[in-house]
């Protein structure tokens, strides 16, 4: 998820935030901040297995389905092409 974002980065903010909200909030806002992220992964977890309950079978084909190959310049270019036609970017 953070791929993009190196230590350097990190450590800045952590100063940042040290110096906007203080040493005393600090360890209590990261306590939240934690306890915030249990309840989303919960509820994440939790409405997961609703649509796996719901949904049984075809949920898993819908986690693996590949959303690219259903842009509109693909699409065009698949069935109007056809699939041996080269891929060509215009820059905008």
């Amino acid at each position: 998820m953070f791929n993009s974002i190196g230590w350097g980065e990190i450590i800045v903010l952590a100063l940042v935030a040290l110096f906007v909200f203080g040493p005393e909030r600090l360890p209590d806002m990261a306590r939240e901040s934690a306890a915030g992220l249990k309840k989303l992964r919960g509820a994440m977890a939790g409405m997961r297995g609703q649509l796996d309950e719901s949904l049984g079978d075809d949920f898993g084909a819908l986690r693996d389905l590949d959303l690219r190959q259903y842009q509109p310049r693909e699409v065009v270019r698949r069935h109007l092409l056809g699939d041996d036609a080269p891929e060509t970017r215009t820059a905008r």
